[in-house]
This record gives structure tokens, C-alpha cells and sequence, in this order.
């Protein structure tokens, strides 16, 4: 992709839109860049040789439900918004920043689990061969009624993804200390759920966010530690952050992946480093920043489910809307 710049208005603010090589940079009133997003997930997943809707339907809640991805990446996301002394504070604040980032990250890699675990489920029949028969039946119809087979915004019971589970009081020590507990809460909630289902995909989600969620309570105790003098992991020892009985969780951790803090920025939140360093206290490992993100994963492509209308796109549409592509980038079409 060669880079090229655009400019918008929408209502009164001008949007820049910058496009350099594969990525592209959304800037509100021409000022820095608010997020860059790189089409990758953060780990290979692998494709399940069979779908597993029930096993779909308990990973949701470490997606939406009260410990899950959506609330981890909310509450640190509207902290970070509305942080007051970003200056005075830095160090904190990149912490919560960066973390944030990852936590989107987190959101697209469960979702895309459930995704590949759903692939399989019905097949293409005439709408009176009753094509989405058998699915009546299964723990979460919202998934084949509402979404198609694929991810909700709520948890293993379908119930929504709500505002009220996000916890920003403004106090600094409390927001922390809640952080941290609450990545307690979800750590657990990933443990009972790998033991829900041996599906491949699923464990090796779980393997990796039992393994990132570990550093994520480290660094908020070790930010407690700094902000009061009290380390919260002997007031109150909990959770453990073993991982060797998860077997999933092995080989990230013999790649260090648990001694990691990444920025997810190539420039900002250097300051982490100042709460992200000694050593891990389970192996002993030395903690390391690392500025910028993982080099990540291809993104998998989900096939045409014509049963469910989606994406309802026939070939002929397609081809008709290659020809309007065409044309819109000024390419001579041929006949």
C-alpha cells in the first residue's frame, strides 16, 4: 500500500488519515496519532477440526462476561482517559495505558476463538430443510439468531456486556488496587474455563492469557508497591501465578512471554519502566519493556455461512461491486 493522506470533516472536527505502508493512522483535529491498529492477532490460534458450540458458548464469559476481556480492557481504557496529573503521575499512567492497548488486543483474540469454534455448526440447505435446526437446542441460540456464529458482547449465559462493570473512581491507590483484584477475578475465571473444554483453540487462548494476565497483576501489585510501600502480594497472597499445570501455558512461558511488558506504541509510555523492572518472582527471570508490540499472528478469514444470509454477499454482488472498485480507482475495464 503506498502512503497517502486524507482529510475529513465529520460534524465539526477534521479527521486525518494517514496511510504509511500497512498501516493506518486515524489523528482527530490533525493532531497525534489516538490509535494505530495493525491487521494481526497477537498469536497464532489453531483452526478446530470440528466445531464445539458449547465449549463457544463458556469461553463468552471471558469475553463479556463480569471478569472478562471487555471489562479488563473498559476499565483500564476510561482510567486512562480520564487520569488527572498524567505528568506528575507518568509512570502509572503508561502503565495503564499500555496495558489498555493490549486488553483491545485480548477482546479481538477471544472473540476470534468463538468464531473459529462456531465455524462448522449448520450447514447450506433451502430455509425449509430447516438448516439451523439443530441449533435450538445448544447453550447460547443468540449465536446463531443474532450474530450469524460469531461473537457476542456478553457472557456464557448471553447476557449483554454492560457499562456498570467498569470501576473508575479518579483515586489513583483505589483504581489500582481494583485493578489488580480484578485481575485476580479474571485469572481464575480462565482457569475454570480451561477445564471446561480440552477444545485446542480455546486451551491455547487461555494458555496465553493465563500467562499475560500473570503479568498484568505483577505489574499493578508492583504499582501499588511504589504508590504506598506495601506489597499487596504478601498483604493478600493471591492468586498464584503458577502456570506449569496448564499445559498450554508452557511454551510461552519458555519464551518469556510472562517477564514481557509491551508499550504498544513506538514512541510513548517509556515510563513504564519504572514500575516494570527487577525480577519475575516465580523463575527469577529480569522483567523487560519491550517499546512497541508482539509481531503477532495472521488474522483468520471465516467463510460464507449462506444459512444465515451472512455476509449475503452472492458472487454476481461481488462481482459487481469488483466492477465499482474498478472504476472508483480509475481502472479501464475491459468489454
Amino acid at each position: 500500500m503506498k502512503d497517502d493522506f486524507h482529510f475529513l470533516v465529520i460534524g465539526q472536527f477534521p479527521l486525518f488519515i494517514d496511510v504509511k505502508e500497512n498501516l493506518v493512522f486515524v489523528c482527530l483535529g490533525g493532531g497525534r496519532t489516538l490509535f494505530t491498529r495493525v491487521n494481526r492477532l497477537l498469536i497464532p490460534l489453531p483452526k478446530p477440526k470440528q466445531p464445539d458450540p458449547n465449549g463457544a458458548a463458556a469461553v463468552q464469559e471471558l469475553l463479556g462476561g463480569k471478569f472478562g476481556e471487555m471489562s479488563t480492557l473498559n476499565n483500564y481504557m476510561f482510567q486512562s482517559h480520564n487520569f488527572r496529573n498524567k505528568r506528575k503521575l507518568k509512570p502509572f499512567y503508561d502503565l495503564v495505558a499500555s496495558i489498555t492497548a493490549e486488553e483491545l488486543g485480548h477482546v479481538e483474540l477471544v472473540a476470534t476463538t468463538i468464531n473459529l469454534m462456531l465455524e462448522g455448526v449448520t450447514s447450506p440447505a433451502p430455509p425449509d430443510a430447516t438448516p439451523l435446526g439443530n441449533t435450538k437446542d445448544l447453550r447460547n441460540s443468540y449465536h446463531y439468531i443474532v450474530n450469524a456464529q460469531t461473537a457476542l458482547v456478553g457472557d456464557s449465559m448471553g447476557r449483554p456486556w454492560t457499562g456498570d462493570n467498569v470501576f473508575n473512581s479518579g483515586n489513583l491507590v483505589l483504581d489500582l488496587l481494583h485493578n489488580f483484584f480484578l485481575e485476580c477475578g479474571a485469572r481464575t475465571h480462565k482457569m475454570r474455563v480451561y477445564q471446561m473444554t480440552d477444545n485446542p483453540v480455546a486451551r491455547e487462548l487461555i494458555g496465553y492469557l493465563l500467562v499475560r494476565g500473570g503479568v498484568h497483576v505483577l505489574a499493578y501489585a508492583k504499582a501499588l508497591e511504589i504508590a504506598t510501600g506495601v506489597d499487596v502480594t504478601k498483604l493478600v497472597p493471591i492468586p498464584s501465578l503458577e502456570n506449569r499445570a496448564f499445559e498450554t501455558t508452557r511454551k510461552f512461558e519458555a519464551e518469556g512471554v510472562h517477564r514481557k511488558l509491551y508499550t504498544f506504541s513506538a514512541n510513548d509510555y517509556k515510563d513504564v519502566s519504572m514500575i516494570w523492572k527487577g525480577r519475575h518472582p516465580e523463575d527469577g527471570g529480569r522483567l523487560e519493556v519491550i517499546q512497541g508490540a508482539p509481531p503477532g499472528a495472521p488474522v483468520p478469514d471465516l467463510d460464507n455461512v449462506p444459512e444465515e444470509f451472512a455476509p449475503g454477499i452472492s458472487q454476481e454482488d461481488f462481482m459487481e461491486i469488483a466492477k465499482r472498485l474498478q472504476r472508483s480507482a480509475g481502472i479501464k475495464l475491459e468489454g
